[in-house]
């Protein structure tokens, strides 16, 4: 048994849980999240709280157990409250721009490089070089943050990139000039 899967997740009010053989779905203010169940897993929903349990104690169920809890409890704090991830770009003439569905980035390439933004995910935009990225499903701004970062990772030796805000990247120290004789 896990840990983690143990506790009970807390439902907030305004959101409705429901479970239909293999499926979940979260409905809150900010939308609508499913998610398909793996069969052993079984969800108790109470007045106000949910508890994840497993129909047998063998190891392929306890697997699931905390990851199921834990997916259940992002659905429910992506539709109350959402997630957000915050990049920075550093560097000359780095600069991105939303142009409707689509992330303009330039970062040193000869040709501007344009992402499609996701359905259900908000981008903006601030001073041309903060990129906010927003979203009720946890694993999709994360995957979009990824790939805007991906576009060009912070390198160790100047510094310059796409960075989430915040991280701290370890610098390096340039080529030593040889010592004359």
């Amino acid at each position: 048994m896990s840990r983690k899967g143990k506790l009970p997740v807390v439902l907030p009010a305004g959101v409705e849980v429901k479970v239909t053989d293999l499926m979940i779905s979260v409905k809150g203010p900010k939308g609508t999240l499913t998610q398909k169940l793996v069969p052993g897993i079984i969800l108790n929903i109470e007045s106000n709280q949910i508890t994840v349990d497993v129909s047998e104690d063998t190891r392929d169920l306890n697997r699931f157990h905390g990851l199921y809890r834990s997916l259940l409890d992002n659905m429910i704090v992506g539709t109350t409250k959402g997630f957000e991830k915050k990049l920075e770009m550093i560097g000359v003439g780095y600069r991105a721009a939303v142009q409707g569905p689509l992330l303009d980035l330039q970062v040193g390439y000869s040709h501007p490089t344009k992402l499609t933004i996701p359905r259900g995910i908000h981008v903006t935009v601030d001073k041309n070089t903060q990129i906010t990225i927003t979203g009720i499903d946890t694993q999709a701004v994360g995957q979009f943050a990824a790939e805007v970062r991906a576009m060009r990772p912070p390198e160790p030796y100047q510094g310059k990139g796409i960075r989430y805000l915040g991280e701290f990247v370890r610098r390096k120290a340039g080529k030593a000039a040889k010592t004359a004789k």
